[in-house]
């Protein structure tokens, strides 16, 4: 008798890999939008420590900006984003929420900027304690949406 195998089950994002044109020239983009801590580096590739996940920078992008594709990006604050974008002169997208912010970085990946607070993305206290936020909340709207979940 033959079984089907099981089905794992996803837990997580791990990591988001963007191609940009130059690694030092991204680390320095990013530095001007957010603070963060530089995991390490490796060839031609650079890892932003966000916790327990990174975002890595790969150098060489193969190919045309993202206007559709994108990856949210989760802040403690969206709107002290917004006036850096724009000093950085990116180039800012339509977004599909009314306070959103999507942008291009110069490389043209798509970033949609999404705030803890109104999301149900999750950090432990302890990651959140490590990286130095152990004060931020959640709003009630994601609070709900997590417990439908049976997250509490």
């Amino acid at each position: 008798m033959q079984t089907t195998p099981r089905k794992t089950t996803a837990v997580g994002i791990n990591h988001v890999a963007l191609e940009v044109g130059d690694v030092d020239e991204a680390l320095a983009f990013y530095g001007e939008l957010f603070n963060f801590k530089l995991r390490g580096r490796k060839d031609k590739m650079a890892f932003i420590d966000l916790g327990d996940q990174y975002l890595a920078l790969s150098e060489g992008r193969s190919q045309d900006p993202d206007t559709k594709r994108h990856f949210g990006l989760v802040v403690d604050d969206r709107e002290a984003m917004r006036p850096l974008v724009q000093r950085l002169g990116c180039r800012i997208l339509p977004s599909p929420f009314p306070s959103g912010l999507d942008f291009l970085d110069p490389w043209g990946n798509h970033i949609q900027v999404v705030e803890y607070a109104s999301v149900q993305f999750t950090k432990s206290p302890e990651v959140l304690a490590g990286m130095g936020l152990p004060e931020l909340r959640k709003e009630e709207q994601a609070l709900n949406e997590l417990k439908d979940k049976g997250v509490a």
